[in-house]
């Protein structure tokens, strides 16, 4: 839940029973953690695109509200990093991480079908620490790209396009 000395750690779980989606971070920024919010950078284009794919309005500003738009899409936000080293908030100085522990997740949350990556970095690391939920044919993974202001050659346009996919309906 802080930084200290470089050590990161990430947040709980958003998430209730009625989650289908989960997105998945890397670790929060440094912004994020002195916050305690995910996604707490002004600049980190997560709320205003989740509002834009889900609800087509302008993103709330009250953490909870933010929070609970998601829950209302039945959307869980987590991190595949639980601990971690890093100076800054880049994702390419995260060194030493812990990956977050997803086969108790998805036992006590199992109506999780999709799992959505924010950028490479949170891919990698799941990848990293959970082989074996990677072949599961129930679940179905979406690498997209990251939502962070370091990746500025995406416009929200295009990142709108491509983050809407797991969340249509099929």
């Amino acid at each position: 839940m802080s930084i200290i000395n470089n050590h990161c750690e990430g947040f709980s779980p958003s998430i209730d029973e009625n989650c289908t989606h989960l997105i998945l971070g890397s670790m929060p920024s440094v912004a994020s953690l002195g916050a305690q919010e995910y996604y707490a950078h002004p600049q980190n284009r997560f709320w205003p695109l989740m509002a834009r794919i889900l609800e087509q309005n302008d993103a709330p500003t009250v953490y909870a509200e933010r929070l609970n738009m998601l829950l209302r899409h039945h959307i869980a936000l987590w991190d595949s990093i639980a601990t971690c080293e890093r100076k800054g908030s880049l994702d390419a100085d995260i060194h030493n991480e812990r990956g977050n522990d997803f086969s108790a997740l998805l036992k006590q949350f199992p109506h999780i079908h999709t799992i959505c990556f924010n950028g490479g970095k949170s891919f990698q690391c799941f990848k990293k620490y959970n082989q074996a939920l990677l072949i599961r044919r129930d679940i179905h993974f979406y690498k997209l790209p990251s939502t962070s202001p370091a990746n500025a050659r995406w416009t929200i346009e295009r990142l709108e396009d491509e983050w809407k996919i797991p969340f249509t309906p099929q």
